[in-house]
């Protein structure tokens, strides 16, 4: 592998696999408030007005948001306006205390204080956010804040009249401006495939991938805490149980299920440990380490093989995800856990040929699930995903896969994940909406 394209591939992974603390829609939210927020610091807005795009709205209605046991926007935005730091980018609000609650409780609870509305935007990813101030002699100031495309990628920033950044690239004339910058490089602009993935994962120089570690430690902290309380539908614990032994058995796939599970239970009913994420998605981050985890824990791998495998994961998600772009109407645990299938196969020894048995066999198995907003019952999908992901691996390793005779499937494994990718970005566009209208209108 020549160094540039392994300098690419480094690159990519510390972009992409960062902490976030709570749901990274809600978050995103709170991190476009909390930097507007920052323009006029020691003082209080006198009203914050938030425009998001239809799939941000869908993914922030019913998740829990850390510290709080509410779900919604209006506590998100009013927690960053009262503990938020933007500089903290996706743990925008990881500095809240008790005290911060309730006074961000008492804030979005008086009527006009906080307005959320659906922008006008074809983009999947998109918040804007304006904080407004009364001035000493009764004038009003605002500053504003644009997320767009990525959860912390701030595009966008204005106080008053003055325009401090604008990245969005809208004219040829701005992109040579000191306020306009390129764009940032989407994840097809790094040419991932699964030869390239492997080769890295297998080769790469220890020291230059071991972090990989850190999602290994965060997410079994959160899958720890689902065991221990009683966090959402309790899946994890639901699974674990002696007293269902007799349905689960106690074998590599109840562990794998429960643990991945767990994590999801936690972070979605609004625990206030971080979680490792994945392609802008905490939930993804927990999908895409938690089952390789907890595989070799059973397995009994070594560090070396731990984080090679994580490795691997990690970056099949992040390449099936750059066809999907970051908000679809495809479940992300689809991709995360088809990512963690391969990481279980590398586990075992498994060789290139039946990692891509595995994304077929994923592919062919839960395409078609679909992403209803982010709430304490996606835990329930994480735990079908990562069963399907340990049914795809064992099948891979015995060399049994889904054919080209079969659906989407084709002979190019690439192929079939651009198939995935048009599926998830462009055939369930209609399905996308009809989700979010039923969500708001009932």
């Amino acid at each position: 592998m020549d160094r540039q394209t392994y300098n690419d591939i480094i690159e990519l992974l510390h972009r992409e696999v960062k902490p976030a603390l709570g749901c990274t829609e809600p978050v995103a939210v709170a991190l476009a408030v909390a930097k507007s927020c920052s323009m006029f610091p020691s003082q209080t807005p006198s009203r914050i007005v938030v425009e998001v795009s239809a799939n941000i709205l869908k993914n922030a209605m019913g998740v829990g948001i850390p510290g709080t046991g509410m779900v919604g926007l209006n506590i998100a935005v009013a927690l960053a306006m009262v503990c938020g730091k933007a500089e903290y980018g996706l743990e925008v609000l990881k500095d809240l205390t008790p005290e911060d609650v309730s006074r961000a409780k008492e804030y979005s609870a008086t009527p006009g204080n906080v307005k959320i509305a659906l922008a006008q935007t074809d983009k999947k990813l998109y918040i804007d956010a304006t904080a407004f101030f009364k001035g000493q002699e009764g004038e009003e100031h605002s500053a504003r804040t644009i997320i767009a495309d990525d959860h912390d990628a701030i595009v966008f920033v204005s106080k008053d009249n003055e325009v401090i950044l604008d990245n969005r690239g809208t004219t040829p004339a701005q992109e040579n401006s000191e306020q306009n910058l390129k764009p940032a490089r989407t994840t097809l602009d790094y040419h991932l495939d699964m030869k390239k993935i492997y080769e890295f994962a297998t080769t790469a120089d220890l020291n230059d991938i071991s972090f990989i570690l850190e999602a290994a430690t965060m997410n079994k902290a959160l899958a720890v805490e689902g065991l221990a309380r009683e966090y959402g539908l309790q899946v994890g614990r639901t699974i674990q149980a002696n007293i269902h032994q007799h349905v689960f058995g106690n074998g590599l796939l109840t562990h794998c299920m429960a643990q991945t599970a767990a994590a999801s239970d936690a972070r979605m009913a609004g625990c206030t440990l971080p979680a490792m994420s994945n392609s802008g998605s905490g939930n993804q981050g927990i999908t895409v380490t938690m089952p390789v985890v907890a595989a070799a824990e059973q397995f009994g791998n070594t560090q070396e093989e731990l984080i090679r495998s994580l490795t691997l994961s990690h970056l099949v998600a992040i390449h099936i995800k750059g066809y999907l772009g970051k908000l679809s109407a495809l479940c992300g645990c689809v991709i995360a856990s088809t990512g963690s299938s391969c990481g279980i196969v590398m586990l075992r020894k498994g060789n290139l040929e039946q990692i891509c048995y595995a994304i077929k066999n994923m592919i062919g198995n839960i395409t078609g699930m679909v992403c209803d907003g982010a709430k304490v019952g996606c835990a329930l999908k994480v735990a079908s995903g990562v069963s399907s992901a340990v049914q795809s691996a064992v099948l891979a390793l015995d060399n049994k896969f889904v054919t080209s005779n079969d659906g989407i499937i084709e002979d190019d494994v690439e192929k079939t994940i651009r198939n995935l990718g048009s599926i998830g970005s462009t055939g369930m566009q209609v399905t996308d909406s009809m989700i979010l209208n039923i969500m708001v209108c009932k």
